[in-house]
């Protein structure tokens, strides 16, 4: 007669072997699920207010895996939900990341889906996402910069990686997308900074550089008499730095009136222009009358 504790055991074995399989990367991975992982400071949040036109029906090809609870959109962590601003938290609001998914959708093919992962803090220097040395930087941070960083289990950085690896398990990471800069003005160790945290972002993700482009937007222009402007020059240095970046212009980009912050049209314009440029890292053609509905 078989050993009724030897079965046990054996069933145990053998469903620890089945979790392990399912937990290995890439286990339920779909090829056709890009990613990309968001972070910044206020405008990748999104600076409250969304238009009417924002609030239009997106793509379902268009994803969100939401960082934190959404209280009053009913979405809960780890989640994927409709990408529907706003993408970052419950009271942020359109961000270049919302009108970057929407050009995505509206010139891939019909198989492909994007999901977008956005952990970014208002007010924020770049040194919040170092992981070795953040909460030397955080213990300074204003209350309400506490606040935030405490939705983010008080470690952005690490937030940032454990939802990328829940989305890996979806999708693959292509791409990551950076908006942060003008809390580290005239910094010109800024794209060493940056440089560290996306070595790390490598490493932790298990991520191969050459295949994931890091793409970081300018702050508001000096054609919009942009508060912070000077830090695009410091900005502009980053491919030099980082061999797979590319910086996106915000020329022509409207502000608000603070000169800090992107308007709806701005975030839009410089939404669709980080998808212009990655759409063509990926090969991929532009299909001009489908990228000018998707505006």
């Amino acid at each position: 007669m078989s050993n009724p504790e030897g079965i046990k055991m054996k069933r145990g074995l053998l469903l620890l072997v089945a979790l392990l399989c399912f937990n290995t990367d890439g286990f339920s991975q779909d090829p056709n699920f890009y990613v990309f992982l968001c972070f910044g400071q206020s405008n990748m949040e999104g600076f409250p207010g969304v238009e009417e036109q924002d609030k239009a029906t997106v793509d379902k090809r268009f994803q969100l895996l939401a960082a934190v609870d959404f209280p009053g959109l009913g979405r809960t962590r780890g989640n994927w939900y409709d990408a529907a601003p706003p993408l970052c938290r419950d009271r942020t609001g359109l961000c270049p990341a919302d009108y970057f998914g929407r050009t995505m959708v509206a010139n891939l093919p019909e198989h492909i889906r994007v999901g977008v992962v956005n952990v970014s803090v208002a007010g924020c220097k770049i040194e919040l996402f170092d992981k070795d040395n953040f909460q030397t930087y955080a213990s300074t941070a204003a209350p309400w910069m506490k606040n935030i960083i405490k939705e983010y289990n008080d470690n952005p950085y690490a937030h940032l990686v454990a939802m990328a690896k829940l989305a890996q398990k979806d999708g693959v990471i292509k791409g990551i997308l950076l908006h942060q800069g003008e809390s580290n003005t005239n910094d010109r160790q800024w794209p060493a900074k940056v440089k560290a945290i996306y070595d790390n972002l490598m490493t932790d993700l298990n991520l191969d550089a050459a295949s994931v482009p890091l793409l970081a937007g300018e702050l508001v222009n000096a054609d919009q008499r942009g508060a912070c402007a000077s830090m695009n020059s410091i900005i502009a240095e980053l491919p030099k730095t980082i061999p797979n970046s590319f910086v996106i212009s915000s020329k022509g980009c409207a502000s608000r009136p603070d000169r800090l912050h992107f308007g709806p049209a701005g975030y839009r314009e410089l939404g669709r222009r980080y998808a212009v440029k990655m759409l063509s890292l990926l090969g991929r053609p532009i299909d001009e009358s489908k990228e000018s509905e998707s505006r």
